[in-house]
């Protein structure tokens, strides 16, 4: 839905200003992996990537990091340049870095990329600047967590947008005006149980996606049109519809052999359910 070319004026950071009335469904724009514009070629390829995909990259040392980096890093521009730009979901991911003397946290998918503290700062920084937009953020991938770490992520949850965290809620109560009232421009959907104990955690079936993990288009576009007829039968939460090709490790086999080009790959949109609609 990203940018709006309305009365003559290109709104991108604070599009959702125009939807304080809207009657119909509201869907927002969303990237995935949304922090991967800057990966850390010099970090260690993450244990969830699968033996082959860390075997090349072992064999290959800096030239298998540099090629993993390709097919990771599904963003050119950072986060602050994404919510501009109007992005509304951030796909999230966080790891642990082995061996890192800070004991940080990090956005990652296979290689980390920038600090969590850093990437909440950047979205803290853009909602101050506009009261009136709101952003959804999905952590659904952990990568070496254990409950200290958990505990640390909610600390800086708190600390980077206290009052602006939305704490849950029946569903059918949440529209724009609902959030804009109380004063809420943030709501965290984390799909760990730690979820049950904290306020302001959505729980990660309030936001399910239907990833069809296939490198084919046709069969992406059946997956994404079977998942939007069966909205109507998990009604009360938010919804995600992936439009994200999937590159299996044969892919990037031959990728090296130079049988593809290149690794970037479309974003994704998230929505609401369509008997939930923020007005």
């Amino acid at each position: 839905l990203a940018p709006w070319l309305f009365a003559g004026t290109l709104l991108c950071t604070n599009w959702l200003l125009c939807f304080s009335r809207c009657p119909a469904p509201l869907c927002v724009t969303g990237s995935h992996d949304s922090f991967s514009c800057h990966k850390d070629e010099a970090s260690l390829v993450g244990p969830e990537q699968p033996d082959s995909v860390q075997n090349l990259v072992l064999v290959l040392g800096s030239v298998g990091r540099r090629l993993a980096r390709r097919w990771l890093a599904t963003q050119s521009l950072d986060v602050s340049r994404q919510l501009a730009a109007g992005v509304r979901y951030l796909d999230l991911r966080v790891s642990t870095k082995a061996r890192d003397p800070d004991n940080q946290l990090y956005f990652a998918q296979g290689l980390p990329s920038g600090a969590v503290s850093a990437g909440l700062a950047d979205i803290s920084r853009f909602l101050a600047a506009q009261p009136r937009e709101v952003v959804l953020l999905d952590f659904n991938h952990f990568y070496g967590l254990q409950k200290c770490h958990h505990e640390a992520l909610v600390r800086a949850l708190r600390e980077a947008f206290g009052e602006k965290l939305c704490p849950v809620t029946f569903t059918e109560e949440v529209s724009l005006r609902y959030l804009w009232d109380w004063g809420y421009q943030v709501l965290v959907f984390y799909h760990h149980p730690v979820a049950l104990d904290v306020p302001f955690l959505w729980p990660g079936q309030m936001m399910p996606s239907s990833c069809a993990n296939t490198t084919d288009p046709d069969k992406l576009s059946v997956s994404l049109g079977t998942a939007l007829a069966q909205r109507h039968r998990r009604p009360g939460t938010f919804f995600v519809s992936p439009l994200v090709l999937t590159p299996k490790p044969s892919t990037m086999m031959r990728a090296v052999a130079g049988e593809t080009g290149t690794g970037h790959l479309p974003s994704h949109t998230p929505s609401r359910s369509p008997s939930h609609t923020p007005s």
